[in-house]
């Protein structure tokens, strides 16, 4: 079958990418999806299982650091638009192990450029899926895509190099590059070690939720579908060399958060709510919030569809129908990785 496209998603396989990955398959019967994804602890094959059979989707098993293997899809495949989703995102994790997140997230992009630059098919679009952390946080102020990037933790600082040579191709050779910087996304699917699926998990497990500290932290939270919609958009409308942010009004105060999932789920008196908190010590460096203007993206015809009241809904009752998701995981990718050992030979 001949495609009018071939798009790759790097990481297509972890929480936003999978949502992608669908969203592409579905929308675009016209267009070839390629997933590279390596399989880290935080990605599930059972997240693509309603398309993996489908004629315009394919599965490639492999890391996006391996140059003798992204070379091999670069020059095999006509690669339209790359979508770098390919990342570790773990805060806290960056502090315990630093260079894996310099590799993966620097390295990883850096190959990743290069093989696509030098590809003899030009793609058309290589959008960079970064974050809102790289501003670092803020009180007052709230960020704009021409604000000041200050990481403050070994994840955002990493996101924040990759940023620069994603920059440097579109300075150097007009390589059409795009970055967005989005909010926290939520929504069904996500690792267990991000806030709202951590605290769903540990309720659901008859676990208080334990929450990091004393000081007031809040983070803005953006609905998955909204995300991806904006993505698309970024691709069908996104000017080359520029930064979009992605984001959302909806700041929700982390305590706050807590104490409306245990109403949620534990169907509690308020009386009885902080009976379900627990406060732990809190990370070596944390940033309060990060608010950011989304102007921009506005100005393309973007708007956040799905209120916090319905993706929360929407999220809690995920977790309740699948709550042996996560705990499926390794045996999920012990099967897969025999499914698809061809891929490793590169």
């Amino acid at each position: 079958m001949d495609f009018n496209s071939t798009v790759l998603v790097t990481g297509g396989s972890g929480f936003i990418g999978s949502h992608l990955v669908c969203s592409l398959v579905n929308r675009h019967p016209d267009w070839r999806i390629i997933n590279l994804d390596n399989l880290d602890y935080c990605c599930s094959p059972r997240s693509l299982e309603s398309i993996e059979d489908r004629a315009n989707y394919t599965f490639i098993r492999g890391d996006v650091c391996n140059s003798r293997l992204v070379n091999h899809i670069f020059n095999t495949e006509n690669i339209d638009v790359i979508f770098h989703l390919a990342a570790k995102t773990h805060v806290e994790s960056s502090f315990e192990s630093p260079s894996s997140f310099q590799q993966v997230n620097i390295d990883g992009t850096r190959v990743l450029l290069g093989a696509a630059h030098q590809a003899r098919h030009q793609p058309r679009r290589f959008i960079y899926v970064s974050t809102d952390e790289v501003y670092g946080a803020s009180l007052d102020e709230v960020f704009e895509e021409s604000s000041p990037v200050r990481p403050s933790n070994p994840y955002s600082a990493t996101k924040a190099a990759a940023e620069y040579l994603v920059r440097s191709y579109w300075d150097k050779y007009k390589f059409p590059i795009v970055i967005t910087r989005s909010n926290n996304i939520y929504g069904p699917r996500q690792y267990t070690e991000k806030v709202i699926p951590r605290f769903l998990s540990l309720l659901q497990m008859n676990k208080k939720c334990t929450i990091q500290g004393t000081l007031p932290k809040s983070r803005h939270f953006l609905f998955v579908s909204d995300a991806i919609s904006a993505f698309l958009l970024i691709l069908e409308k996104g000017i080359v060399g520029e930064i979009y942010n992605v984001g959302t009004s909806c700041e929700i105060p982390i305590m706050q958060l807590a104490k409306e999932l245990i109403r949620m789920v534990k169907n509690v008196p308020d009386s009885e709510v902080n009976d379900w908190l627990e406060f732990v010590p809190d990370r070596p460096r944390v940033d309060l919030r990060y608010p950011i203007n989304c102007e921009k993206l506005q100005q393309l015809g973007w708007r956040a569809e799905v209120s916090w009241a319905e993706g929360i809904r929407q999220t809690v009752k995920w977790y309740q129908d699948n709550p042996d998701f996560w705990s499926d995981t390794s045996e999920d990718q012990g099967q897969i990785r025999s499914k698809c050992e061809p891929f490793m030979v590169f």
